[in-house]
């Protein structure tokens, strides 16, 4: 299934990530006690999708498409395998830009500013639940599909410093540097420290 964008988010009402995080749970259609689905509702964009735990692994992807709970698409599930085999008991699937498009090429050629300040809103609540962060960049070549990703990119690395985090890639790196995409990647592929700061002053 594709999601095309009906119309770019600023012509949308973004629901703010606070809000959106106090109903996350209330829409039903899922077990709230084992997923955490921000906004609740499958629209235009998605803040989070993930499981809850005590030691959640969070990756980060470079926008969202149509997996939901219960319904995850086969990069998802490639998370889930990852996250399982290297020891953690649950998944967030975050993304550098919120807006839902199947084909990186949909994505709005200017970043929303409304929508990206919400979406640095989830990324510090998610590393809020960890003492120590584990966060697995798994963008892949897509991060040159914008200019403005990169920017967003560097806006998680200064709340990822603030919080701790440790970041960590899977697989081989593409030619040009960039971490690999989750859907390649074979079943209990193990993780290894990534140095986020050299690699955005180097590759991007």
């Amino acid at each position: 299934m594709l999601h095309i964008p009906s119309a770019p988010t600023a012509a949308l009402s973004i629901l703010p990530f606070s809000e959106a995080m106090a109903r996350s749970g209330q829409s039903g259609g899922y077990d709230a006690a084992k997923w955490l689905y921000v906004p609740d509702f499958y629209t235009e964009y998605r803040y989070i999708l993930g499981t809850r735990g005590q030691r959640p692994l969070v990756c980060i992807g470079i926008n969202p498409s149509t997996a939901e709970p219960e319904h995850l698409d086969p990069t998802l599930r490639s998370v889930e395998r990852v996250a399982k085999s290297n020891g953690y008991d649950s998944f967030l699937m975050f993304n550098v830009y919120a807006q839902r498009a199947t084909r990186p090429d949909d994505m709005e050629r200017a970043r929303n500013e409304q929508l990206h300040c919400a979406n640095m809103e989830a990324f510090d609540y998610i590393l809020s639940l960890s003492d120590r962060p584990a966060v697995w960049a798994a963008w892949g070549n897509i991060i040159e599909k914008r200019a403005y990703l990169k920017d967003c990119l560097a806006d998680m690395l200064a709340i990822g410093e603030r919080r701790g985090a440790q970041w960590y890639t899977a697989g081989r790196r593409s030619v040009k540097g960039h971490p690999h995409h989750p859907l390649y990647l074979r079943a209990g592929s193990p993780l290894e420290v990534f140095d986020i700061r050299a690699y955005c002053e180097s590759c991007l």
